[in-house]
């Protein structure tokens, strides 16, 4: 029940609509009891031919049962449904909540096509929650016990075998299928989960998979997790169908013994005849409120299941955030400062950061090289607060890193990563995101700095920017950093993918803009550090050695051998 806390503290948030679901549903099975008993009763006491006078009151009480059941089960229905919709609108958020922070590194740990299914598909399960598990069996034991309580006026051994009937129909089966499902160890949560991941994987790497001709085998792949979903699905309606039929059976076998036991009452003379038709239709339809706990452990166990893979996704707390976070200064360029900061990611034995030392001044123009995997980037995502550290401290001039807010920190930067995002629309689209106010005029101006003139404001950007070459990404994420115009820059390997005289053009640019500006600049090129304020150089999460181009030149340490390795590549 620990998977499920969450889910039901989101439930009862929405008290007014449970209550009138309970309520409602329970006035629409005890009225449908009262139906069919004063049915029982109307066809006995008609079989003596009364005066119709004599039945007019139990016709009326026939007509009146027949009006609450049908109104009361509208607004069962209409409640029950109203408050299911909100609770999934409350448990959206509330992921969505959890979820917002830990989204800068969570594709690190999730393949995309199971976090969408967690996202979309759990979801949806969840839905059969309120409706299935959480109210049916309060209105179950509200109806039965209204029942049995009012039959015991006429039988208290009936009243016996009908609580008999709500401890097997209501608690013992279910109890029973429940316990058979956790041994089937039903997965179709995680077989939608692994379908949703080999189906993505087909569409994004269809072109490599084409190319290197193993796109059959992934085909197969996909097949073979199809036919699991499948055969999971077929699993789990057969378990449904069985403990339905086996609720069922079991329902009127104990009509059978009601039957059997009033008819000997009778014939003993402990029961008047007349009330006997009465009892069997109360057995009979009372236990039409226990249809749903036939599914209970269906839809329990798809719930517990949903509700685990769901939140195992934000079961990791995000930095803290300071109780009152600190805004940086507009308009003024930062001093960076690291001070023996350690960082170690979930799982990895190996720091990628060890006891760093650094000092970026107000202004600097500061470039981080190293080998690949040396830690470069992830010095970037710790002073982004997109990874944690483990030790030390960070500080943005005298105030601690931790003070700062994360979305003010990102707000006073211009970042260009490895890896940028371009959304489904037009280049303009994709341009705006930069800043507030921007104008057709700055836009174009943008594109031209990054030698982009060519391309309109309307030109289209398909998803995941699938038209642009890498190059033109990178133009195209420069331009947002131009336009946004902050004195903070980061730029993590922001020309990689272009030509070295459009690199150059490009820098120039960049250079221009932000000549009073703090810039860090990760790059695997050394070519073009000469006027660099500093330059750090990075292996296996240490900085060993830092000074500017000409001092580490004189230096002929790691990063001599690292340009001397690169002028014997390229000459």
């Amino acid at each position: 029940m620990k998977e499920l806390r969450e889910v039901v503290r989101l439930v009862v948030l929405e008290k007014k609509d449970i209550f009138l679901s309970i309520l409602f549903g329970f006035l629409a099975g005890i009225s449908a009891v009262g139906l069919f008993a004063s049915s029982g009763y109307l066809i006995s006491r008609a079989a003596f031919a009364p005066p119709l006078y004599a039945l007019t009151v139990v016709i009326a009480t026939l007509k009146m049962f027949g009006f609450i059941r049908a109104a009361s089960r509208y607004a069962e229905r209409y409640f029950s449904h109203r408050a299911t919709f909100t609770i999934l609108s409350n448990l959206r958020v509330s992921f969505y909540e959890k979820l917002e922070p830990l989204a800068p590194g969570i594709l690190q740990k999730y393949r995309s096509g199971d976090l969408l299914s967690r996202i979309v598909g759990d979801v949806e399960s969840l839905q059969n929650f309120f409706l299935r598990v959480f109210y049916p069996p309060i209105v179950l034991a509200a109806v039965f016990l209204s029942t049995i309580f009012f039959t015991v006026f006429y039988s208290v051994a009936i009243a016996i075998v009908l609580l008999a009937g709500l401890l097997l129909t209501g608690f013992v089966v279910p109890a029973l299928f429940a316990l058979r499902q956790k041994r089937l160890n039903s997965r179709v949560r995680e077989s939608r989960g692994n379908l949703s991941t080999e189906a993505a994987e087909l569409l994004y790497g269809y072109r490599d998979l084409k190319i290197y001709q193993k796109l059959e085998q992934k085909e197969e792949n996909l097949i073979r997790t199809a036919k699991e979903y499948v055969d999971e699905q077929e699993r789990e309606g057969l378990h449904s169908v069985l403990s339905h039929s086996a609720n069922t059976m079991v329902s009127l076998t104990v009509s059978w013994v009601v039957l059997g036991l009033g008819a000997w009452l009778v014939a003993e003379g402990n029961l008047n005849g007349i009330f006997l038709a009465m009892l069997v239709m109360v057995s009979l339809t009372v236990f039409e409120n226990a249809t749903p706990m036939a599914v209970f452990p269906i839809h329990y166990e798809d719930s517990r299941r949903a509700s685990s893979r769901l939140f195992s996704v934000v079961k990791e707390q995000p930095e803290p955030e300071a109780a009152a976070p600190v805004r940086l200064e507009a308009g003024k360029a930062p001093a960076i400062t690291f001070k023996n900061v350690s960082l170690l990611f979930p799982g990895e034995t190996r720091s990628a950061l060890k006891n760093v030392h650094l000092y970026i001044p107000k202004g600097a123009k500061t470039a981080i090289v190293g080998a690949s995997g040396s830690g470069k980037s992830t010095l970037l995502q710790a002073l982004l607060k997109v990874q944690s550290i483990e030790n030390g401290e960070i500080f943005i001039n005298d105030t601690s890193l931790q003070a700062v807010d994360r979305e003010d920190l990102w707000s006073r930067a211009n970042v260009v990563l490895q890896e940028n995002h371009f959304f489904y629309g037009s280049i303009k689209d994709n341009l705006e995101i930069a800043a507030e106010g921007l104008t057709d005029s700055d836009l174009r101006e943008a594109l031209t700095k990054v030698r982009l003139e060519h391309f309109s404001l309307d030109d289209e950007v398909l998803e995941r920017g699938e038209n642009l070459s890498g190059g033109e990404k990178q133009r195209l994420a420069i331009a947002r950093a131009l336009l946004k115009g902050e004195r903070l820059w980061i730029l993590d390997e922001p020309t990689s993918s272009v030509d070295a005289l459009t690199e150059s053009g490009l820098y120039e640019e960049i250079f221009n803009q932000a000549a009073e500006d703090t810039v860090l600049l990760v790059s695997h090129r050394l070519a073009g550090l000469e006027n660099m304020d500093q330059i750090i150089v990075v292996d296996k999460g240490e900085i060993v050695e830092h000074g500017t181009f000409a001092e580490l030149m004189g230096a002929r340490g790691y990063f001599y051998q690292m340009k001397e390795i690169e002028k014997s590549v390229f000459l």
